[in-house]
Formats: C-alpha cells, sequence, structure tokens
C-alpha cells in the first residue's frame, strides 16, 4: 500500500510533476467531475464505505483490503510506483542490492516526523520489520511479504541493511503496499487494541478517533512533510479531516451520496455506475493490482482432485456471457491469473471457453457416468455435489448473480453446486476448515509474486494470522521450483519467462478460472475536486483533493 510523489503536490504543480503518479501499477480512470476553480482549504470529506468495518486501523495486523484502503491516508510506505509500474523511493531516499541479493541497503529520508513526534530513522525500519514479523501481530499479507528478511541490522541513524535468507527481487514491491507501511516504533511498543485504535505513521492525515461500528476521523497532519522534493512549501493537505463511514448495503450509500450526505463511496454497483453517467457525479475506476479475481478449485479433494472433473466445471459455465450481461461495461472479462495493470501477465482464452458437450464427455472420461432422479451425477453412489462458500462482505450483488449463473449451467452437465452466502467471520472459517470445493477469494499484493504466495506449496500452510493463500491446493514441486526462481533471478527477461510458465501450468491444469479484475470503482460527488491519485494497492487518496464550498 503505498504512495505517489504528486499527493503531497499542490494541484498547480500537477503537469509538472507527473512522472511520480501511479494507480495500482497504471494510472486510474477518472472520469467526469473535472477539476475547475482554484484549490480551497478546510472542510472534512465523508467517505462512505461497504467493506466490512476493519478489525483494526493498524494494516500489520491482518492485512485485508480494507485496511489498506483507510491505512493510505495516515502510513506512509518505503517504497511507491511511479506511471510507468516501476518501484521508486518513497519514505526510503536511497536503496541498493549486494551482488549475491542477500542484502538491501536501504536508506530512510531524513527529516521526516510520525505523528507521535518521534523522528523517521532507520530503526524504524528494523522495529517494523520485527512487528510485522511477530507471531503475536497476526499478519498475512506484510508476513508474507518480509518472510524472507532474517536481520535487520543498524548500519547508521537513517541506513540498515535487510539480511536476507535468499534473494527477493520483489521486496521493494513489497515494501510499497500498506500492509508493510512505516509507523512509529514508540508506538508499536504499545498494546495491540491501543495500536490498533491509532496507528501513527507519517502521512498527511492522523486517526483522531475511532467510534467502532460507526466511522472513524481522521484529521490533518499540520506537520506533515513531503518525503520528496517538491516546490510547494506548504504540503499539507487542503482538507482539515476525513470522517469514513460504514454503510454496508449499496442503494443506501449511493442514495446517501445522490443527497449530498456523503462525499465519496466505494463498492459503486455496476447498474449504479451506468445510471451515475447521467448525472454530474464523478466516477474513479482503480483496479487493483496482482491477481485477477477468479474462482479457485480445490484440488485436494474431491472431486477437484481430478482435472478432468476440474476442467469440466470450467467448460460448463459462460463467464463471457455473464459478465456482458451483469456488469454493464464496468468489468472487462480475463483470462489471466494477473490483473491486467501487471505487465507479465499470461492467458490463453482457449482454455476458458465454455463447451457443454465436451464438458459431459470429461465427466464421462472421469467416471461420473451414472445421473440420480434429479439429473445430478454419480460415481461409486457419491453425487458430483461442490460447495462454494460466498463472503456477502467482499461480493457485490452482480457477482453473486455471475456465480448463481454458473450455478445452473453446471447443472446441465451433472454438477450439484450448492453457493453458501455467510459474513466474512464465516467465511474465513470455511476456508480455514477447507469446507469449499470453490471459492472466489480476492488477493491483492503489488507484483506478479503474487503468483508464489497464491500457488507456492508452501502457502498451503497458514501465515501465523492463521490465514493460508494457497486456495486451490496447487502442490506441484516443479512449479514450486520455478516461482523461487522467478524471485531469485536478477535478469529482467529471465524473471518473465518464469512467470510466464508458472502461469501456464496453473491455468492449463485448471486449478482456476479467471474471471476480471479486482474491481475498485468509486463514486464522488461534484463538488470534490482533484479526485484521482490512488496508492500502489490502488486505493484513493485525499492529501490533494479539496472541496468546492462555494
Amino acid at each position: 500500500m503505498a504512495k505517489y510523489s504528486s499527493s503531497h503536490f499542490k494541484i498547480l504543480a500537477t503537469a509538472a510533476i507527473g512522472g511520480l503518479v501511479l494507480a495500482g501499477c497504471g494510472s486510474p480512470d477518472a472520469e467526469q467531475n473535472e477539476t475547475t476553480g482554484e484549490p480551497q482549504a478546510g472542510g472534512t470529506l465523508i467517505y462512505a464505505s461497504g467493506d466490512a468495518e476493519p478489525d483494526c486501523l493498524d494494516p500489520h495486523y491482518g492485512g485485508n483490503y480494507p485496511q489498506g484502503l483507510i491505512a493510505t491516508q495516515y502510513l506512509e510506505t518505503l517504497f511507491t510506483k511511479n506511471e510507468d509500474g516501476e518501484t521508486v523511493p518513497w519514505l526510503a531516499e536511497t536503496s541498493e542490492v549486494s551482488d549475491d541479493g542477500l542484502t538491501h541497503t536501504i536508506s530512510v529520508t531524513e527529516g521526516i516526523t510520525f505523528h507521535d513526534g518521534t523522528p523517521l530513522t532507520s530503526e524504524a525500519i528494523k522495529a517494523n520489520v520485527e512487528h510485522l514479523q511477530d507471531p503475536d501481530t497476526a499478519s498475512s499479507t506484510g508476513f508474507l511479504a518480509v518472510e524472507k528478511v532474517e536481520e535487520v541490522e543498524i548500519i547508521d541513524e537513517l541506513t540498515a541493511d535487510l539480511h536476507l535468507s535468499a534473494p527477493d527481487n520483489a521486496l521493494e514491491e513489497s515494501l510499497s503496499m500498506h500492509w508493510t507501511a512505516i509507523q512509529s516504533p514508540e508506538a508499536l511498543d504499545r498494546d495491540v487494541q491501543e495500536n490498533c485504535a491509532s496507528p501513527v505513521g507519517t502521512g498527511p492525515f492522523q486517526v483522531e478517533s475511532w467510534d467502532r461500528e460507526q466511522q472513524i476521523n481522521l484529521v490533518r497532519n499540520e506537520e506533515y512533510v513531503s518525503p520528496v522534493d517538491t516546490d510547494d512549501e506548504d504540503a499539507v493537505a487542503y482538507l482539515d479531516g476525513i470522517t469514513w463511514r460504514m454503510i454496508p448495503e449499496a442503494a443506501t450509500r449511493y442514495a446517501a451520496l445522490q443527497s449530498g450526505e456523503v462525499h465519496v463511496i466505494d463498492n459503486a454497483q455496476p447498474d449504479t455506475i451506468q445510471s451515475a453517467e447521467d448525472t454530474s457525479l464523478g466516477h474513479l475506476d482503480s483496479p487493483r493490482p496482482g491477481a485477477s479475481n477468479r474462482i479457485e478449485l480445490n484440488s485436494s479433494q474431491a472431486p477437484f482432485d481430478d482435472a478432468l472433473v476440474r476442467e469440466a466445471f470450467i467448460r460448463a459455465v459462460d463467464v463471457d456471457g455473464g459478465v456482458d450481461a451483469l456488469f454493464f461495461d464496468t468489468a472487462e472479462r480475463s483470462h489471466s491469473l494477473l490483473s491486467s495493470v501487471e505487465p507479465l501477465g499470461y492467458s490463453d482464452e482457449s482454455l476458458f471457453t465454455q463447451d457443454i458437450d465436451e464438458a459431459n464427455e470429461l465427466l464421462d472420461e472421469a467416471g461420473w457416468t451414472e445421473r440420480d432422479d434429479d439429473g445430478i451425477r454419480m460415481k461409486d453412489g457419491e453425487r458430483l455435489e461442490i460447495v462454494m462458500p460466498v463472503s456477502t462482505n467482499q461480493s457485490v450483488p452482480a457477482e453473486q448473480s455471475l456465480f448463481e449463473q454458473f450455478q445452473a449451467q453446471a447443472s446441465e452437465v451433472g454438477f450439484d453446486m450448492q453457493i453458501n452466502l455467510l459474513d466474512l467471520s464465516s467465511w474465513y472459517a470455511a476456508l480455514a476448515e477447507h469446507n469449499y470445493n470453490l471459492v472466489s477469494a480476492p488477493y491483492t499484493k503489488v507484483g506478479p509474486s503474487v503468483l508464489r504466495i497464491l500457488y507456492h506449496s508452501d502457502s498451503i500452510e497458514p501465515a501465523p494470522s492463521g490465514y493460508f493463500a494457497n486456495n486451490a491446493q496447487v502442490n506441484i514441486p516443479e512449479l514450486d521450483e520455478i516461482l523461487m526462481e522467478a524471485e531469485e533471478t536478477t535478469d529482467d527477461a529471465e524473471r518473465a519467462e518464469l512467470y510466464e510458465q508458472a502461469q501456464q501450468i496453473v491455468l492449463e491444469d485448471y486449478y482456476v478460472l479467471p474471471l476480471y479484475d479486482q474491481q475498485n470503482h468509486f463514486l464522488y460527488a461534484e463538488d470534490v475536486q482533484n479526485m484521482g491519485d490512488t496508492s500502489a494497492i490502488a486505493a484513493p487518496k485525499y492529501d490533494n483533493v479539496w472541496l468546492n464550498q462555494q
């Protein structure tokens, strides 16, 4: 979860500094509601989220997307991404990697201060890596990002050496995410509950208070200093603050935006986005980096331990028709494991063409030749049942409708597909108990190294948080070796070739059904000006946003 250098440049300087603007490894698509007039200071922006309220405002703890979405406002990262998708320093000033790839030397920018007055030094790098690796932190995304760091050695006040157990060419990409953002070492010494309630960073806003199940109140950091050189002596945000409200119901969120009760809403629904095109509302389309949105087939248990059955299910369903009918041109069909904002994605459309006849032939070949009175296929007295838990907090209604279409289409070839709608905690529990055959589990990480987290056999085992990422339960030694080599090589062409090989293995063995990019749609009111800057994980940033209060 990262920052952009343009974030703290005032709007009049935007054109001059465009080289450091990025949205999730690609420029965001901000439509309508163009910036007009001179910037105005003051006012509180009201943000309404449809995501489940975070359990903890410290994104080191756990590591889900809603944490990154809000933490982007008050925490900053060592690195970020520029408009070309390159990893560049942010809180870090310089970074060097040893010839053997086992030592990363990072120097932080001098003169940066945390919200609690603690200066940013190399000690902060050490404290934050150790916090991420501490089992008591229960980190998932952050822990996996720095798990190869064996020791952080303090060299001087501003410089630290990160000694690795194996080369990791994705380390700086991982340190551009807010799940690894830098927090005050003094604040990290507090107990978990206190740090969860008010993380202390260096960002343009800071946490003032948290009214649980109601709202989170952020206020402007009056002492903010940009880590990069700017021509603007006053880098503080325009807004007095941000009120972050939780409004789970999509129609209620949109009504609140239309009435002027809130300024920005997330999780905008496809039909709502379409209807908003004829209004004065603005639309920010900012797909997340890392993995595409996809269905993963659990290969560790029947019936998807058989590749023929996995392919049969994938051949039975019509993703293209469902996306066209339900998403109103707000989502583009993907055939890749990686998001469209990642440059190393590989796809083969022919693997995912619906073919009912072939699906039936594959099931016959796999031995599912009998049918019961309901038309469900049978084998050795067992019905061809598959269970898909769906989180009501993470899945939009259009996506749930898409899964219901798959359910109907799969039944035509003899699958009994059961969709279980669950709240977020119950959904996590179902995954932890391996009580699923299919699952759509969003995972956001900057860079193609997300493939190791999702498909290396090590990820079958849970991280300290209890979360495991290899939901397809892929366990292929050859793939493990390819993924490790891809992270360790210093040759860009070799890295690209290895990631292509890895994706071919996963896709051609039908462990995954790609759907589309992880959706990130935001609608905003006419008086919200200069909306568009986002972090490396495609979370909107508000330090350069202002409200037209005339």
